[in-house]
């Protein structure tokens, strides 16, 4: 199908009357989903220039670091695919080619458009792997259909995290609210909490300061069969949010970043947020996503068998909204 160049990338773009939807056609990331009424996409852009993937070259690109994520940081970009790693791959894993999170947000997409939907396929070389990725627009809603093929003779334990990352204008401190249905939470150094909430919903604001950063993982309700994620900018008056199958993907991952990280390509100059939601609660190599095996008595890891596709759905939402308390599901 045409293709468009989206901040110097080659990228495709699906829209209706209500909302934008453009993806990369490297590395697939949805870098916008842009609502036309306010004119805003809520997705983070970063501060840096983005490349394609295929011509990263650590001696030509110093500037986007050097180690497994720089290839990955060169053409990030909103909402990316975590496939099938969710973290750092081992030094054996790096020094073969994997990048943090897994190549699935690095290698090429063949996109077509049929009967109004975006159809993305990529051959996933170095985790045998096959993933599409169906888009369809409805309204003021983002379907997505997600499938993987596991195309060797072994059974597979895979992370599966879809990293949907927030931005400016939309993400301002003490402003943004943000609302998700939480059981229990835990931050990557292992402190066990609980959010403040209002009829078994979390709330809060984003409130990460200046020269800070962090993560943490909650697992959603498993009282409830549908899981989402709710953010709310009342300054563009726009709620913005994702919703998914809790079976599918048990797991909220919250990574904020506000100027924390020094090094190269941040440079002291990134504000986002990340809501995270996957498969395995942390950000961590495969041999200890193995060994954790669960955390709270939930999965922290889904299999995939042998010569066997698994097929997820979920969708992503932008509208207008006078208050993130009127008439919420």
């Amino acid at each position: 199908m045409p293709q468009v160049l989206y901040r110097g990338r080659r990228a495709v773009q699906i829209e209706n009357d209500h909302l934008r939807v453009t993806v990369t056609v490297e590395g697939g990331h949805i870098a916008e989903i842009f609502h036309k009424p306010t004119g805003v996409n809520p997705l983070w852009t970063p501060p840096w220039p983005s490349i394609e993937p295929s011509t990263y070259d650590l001696a030509k690109h110093p500037e986007y670091g050097a180690d497994s994520e720089s290839k990955l940081l060169a053409g990030i970009m909103g909402h990316n695919l975590c496939l099938d790693t969710f973290g750092a791959p081992s030094a054996e894993e790096a020094a073969a080619g994997v990048t943090v999170h897994g190549e699935a947000s690095v290698i090429p997409y063949w996109i077509e458009e049929e009967e109004s939907r975006l159809i993305m396929r990529a051959r996933m070389p170095l985790a045998q792997l096959m993933v599409e990725r169906q888009i369809r627009l409805h309204g003021q809603e983002v379907l997505f259909v997600e499938e993987v093929e596991n195309t060797s003779a072994h059974d597979r334990p895979v992370a599966w995290t879809q990293h949907v990352t927030m931005g400016p204008p939309f993400i301002e401190h003490g402003v943004t609210q943000f609302r998700a249905p939480v059981d229990k939470s835990m931050t990557i150094a292992g402190d066990v909490f609980t959010w403040p909430s209002m009829d078994g919903e979390s709330l809060m604001l984003y409130t990460a300061k200046a020269n800070s950063g962090g993560f943490s993982t909650h697992l959603m309700d498993p009282q409830r069969k549908q899981a989402y994620f709710l953010a709310f900018s009342p300054t563009s008056n726009l709620l913005f949010g994702y919703s998914w199958q809790r079976e599918d993907f048990p797991w909220l991952g919250i990574w904020d970043e506000n100027r924390s990280r020094t090094s190269a390509p941040w440079n002291g100059n990134t504000v986002t947020r990340g809501m995270e939601f996957g498969a395995s609660p942390m950000p961590e190599s495969r041999r200890k996503m193995i060994d954790r095996g669960s955390l709270f008595g939930a999965p922290g890891f889904r299999w995939i068998p042998a010569r066997t596709k698994v097929r997820v759905e979920y969708m992503a939402f932008a509208m207008e909204r006078p208050s993130i308390f009127d008439d919420l599901p």
